[in-house]
């Protein structure tokens, strides 16, 4: 019987986890502007913005990302904190951690935390604004709980060091070993720290550290808890590269993932998310898509964690080209700059609908060719023959890049519209040709008449 309830609870975790993320997710998360060190009162000034300025478009995403449980010093920008052991072997700084091994948001950063409220209060005023709330966390258990020896809820008598993989642990941030999902107990683990997040809101949860080297006992592991803590969550794994001969296994358990290490707004870095994405090809579908990472556009690292305060160092052109690939590769779209200070560009970029619903209403995405310093992607309108189809000039200087139909399956005269201008280009037999700027991109919608 309890193998049936099990049996029971996954594939019913299975059906709503693809209704939470029948599209691509949209919306915020506060890593690239604020790194580990962002606070209360900045989490709510986006929400503010996305609720004000960015919902109707389809944004409805807030996203605390990592170290919420991490005292920053004043003006602290480091981007990868380490804790440091005593000669007893306890930990400094200690992250703040119930009884139970749960991290906790930190008050000095969080406020409304105080008391042990955690992120219900800010969670409610998310959600109190017409969003969703969703927070980072790296995968495992805390050192701190290790050495605690702290008790798991839910599993009498098993304390943190008995489920604990003390030789699986992060090169880049030492807080969390990870969980040996053969031992009694660790599953009670993940159980436990879900029905917290559930009862704080959480409606996004963002596990790092667990696609590179891929854990699948893990990440079955998140999703079990998920499925028995009575609330719909997008589950997001990362950092990439997550795998490709895993794609039957992460389509399964997880919501998005990470195909490569983090993006940022560098062209060199955006000719190979290119390629990534070619490799995923085929994979994207309802409740389970390859991620690109975050939007660099918009004002980033104001606080850390890579490179000095700016907007971002892509060209007008290449900004166009980072969300046209986005759209039609049909990535999770998550903003990363800091909201208030977005010019027009900004907003021009992240409130044309026509360009949204490329990404939120396109079918089986695929490249049609890379040649040339050209490049084409195209994906089926849902509903009709339409097609959406993305022109990329990936040279170093402008040219004319060509499209056609026949590769397409097109024939006789094809309507174009023109999705950033929001225009009809015209009618064309057998091809369309248009000159792009070196580094941009064009986004259009055929028709065959």
């Amino acid at each position: 019987m309890k193998k049936l309830l099990i049996s029971a609870a996954l594939f019913y975790s299975t059906v709503i986890q693809a209704q939470v993320a029948g599209k691509p997710p949209m919306g915020w998360n506060s890593y690239n502007c604020y790194g580990s060190a962002v606070h209360e009162d900045e989490v709510k000034a986006n929400a503010d913005y996305v609720a004000a300025n960015l919902k109707q478009f389809g944004w409805n995403y807030v996203v605390v990302d990592f170290l919420w449980s991490y005292d920053n010093p004043a003006g602290s920008k480091i981007g990868n904190p380490f804790q440091q052991q005593l000669y007893d072997g306890s930990y400094v700084p200690w992250l703040a951690m119930d009884d139970y091994g749960r991290l906790l948001p930190t008050p000095n950063k969080f406020p409304s935390a105080f008391g042990g409220k955690g992120f219900k209060p800010l969670g409610d005023y998310v959600h109190s604004l017409g969003l969703q709330f969703g927070i980072h966390v790296m995968r495992g258990i805390p050192r701190q709980a290790v050495w605690a020896k702290s008790k798991v809820l839910g599993a009498n008598g098993i304390t943190a060091d008995m489920i604990a993989d003390t030789s699986s642990t992060c090169p880049w941030m030492n807080h969390m070993y990870g969980l040996n999902m053969r031992k009694p107990g660790a599953q009670e683990y993940l159980n436990a720290i879900l029905n917290l997040y559930a009862s704080w809101g959480v409606d996004f949860i963002k596990v790092d550290d667990i696609a590179r080297p891929y854990s699948a006992a893990e990440i079955e592991g998140y999703k079990k808890a998920i499925a028995q803590c009575g609330r719909p969550m997008v589950l997001s794994i990362s950092p990439g590269e997550t795998p490709v001969a895993q794609a039957t296994h992460v389509q399964a358990n997880a919501n998005m993932w990470r195909m490569a290490d983090d993006f940022w707004d560098s062209w060199d870095q955006m000719l190979k998310m290119f390629d990534y994405a070619r490799a995923w090809e085929g994979t994207g579908g309802a409740g389970h898509w390859p991620d690109c990472d975050m939007i660099q556009i918009g004002k980033l690292s104001k606080r850390g964690p890579v490179g000095p305060e700016r907007y971002s160092r892509f060209t007008e052109d290449e900004l166009y080209t980072h969300m046209s690939f986005w759209c039609i590769f049909r990535s999770p779209l998550m903003l990363g700059g800091n909201l208030p200070e977005n010019r027009n560009i900004e907003r021009t970029l992240f409130t044309n609908d026509e360009i949204i619903a490329v990404n939120q209403q396109g079918e089986n995405p695929k490249q049609l060719y890379k040649k040339d310093g050209n490049m084409a992607w195209y994906s089926q309108v849902q509903g009709s023959k339409d097609l959406y189809v993305a022109l990329f000039n990936i040279a170093d200087s402008a040219h004319a890049v060509t499209l056609d139909f026949a590769q397409l399956g097109l024939k006789g005269k094809v309507a174009v519209r023109d999705l950033w201008k929001k225009q009809d280009a015209g009618v064309f037999k057998k091809s369309f040709t248009q000159r792009i700027n070196a580094h941009g991109a064009m986004v259009i919608k055929l028709h065959a008449e």
